[in-house]
């Protein structure tokens, strides 16, 4: 991945739905190089989807929370993340270290329906532990980060300050 595609990508972060034309204008390269890149973009899974972003309140999604879930045993992480996989509240699940093995986050309508989808978490097999935390507000909803790029020297500089070739 070089600058063009940094550029390229950075254009389809703002807006998945914009023209090759629109980004081929905007970076002074032909609409053909700008497809071929956005395919080649596609093909090595540097870019895994297009997608949308929904205001949760307005349609309904009045309630967000994480929440932390700890297991028995491995053993259980399988069909615990099937499960997880299957209920369309959980919208995102992270496996971590430390005393909890993953985060959910989960929108619903009401407490009344987190209620019920945290009885049915509960009883999934192997569950030992919850910890809830309501959400009051989102100050940041990014999907995926980008390292910057410094163009003069063909030098990567990532947000830590580290650095390496392009």
């Amino acid at each position: 991945m070089d600058s063009i595609d940094h550029k390229i990508i950075l254009a389809l972060k703002e807006n998945g739905r914009r023209k090759a034309s629109d980004i081929s204008h905007e970076i002074h390269l032909s609409v053909s190089s700008v497809i071929e890149r956005i395919r080649k973009l596609e093909a090595s899974g540097i870019i895994q989807a297009y997608t949308i972003i929904m205001d949760d309140a307005k349609i309904g999604n009045d309630l967000t929370v994480l929440m932390e879930v700890s297991l028995e045993h491995p053993r259980f992480s399988d069909p615990f993340v099937r499960y997880v996989r299957t209920n369309p509240h959980i919208i995102s699940c992270y496996y971590l270290t430390g005393e909890f093995d993953y985060m959910l986050k989960i929108c619903c309508h009401s407490s009344r329906e987190l209620e019920e989808i945290h009885r049915e978490i509960k009883q999934q097999e192997g569950v030992r532990l919850t910890k809830t935390h309501y959400v009051l507000s989102t100050e940041k909803n990014n999907y995926s980060s980008m390292p910057d790029f410094e163009e003069e020297n063909g030098m990567v500089s990532s947000a830590s300050g580290s650095r390496g070739q392009v």
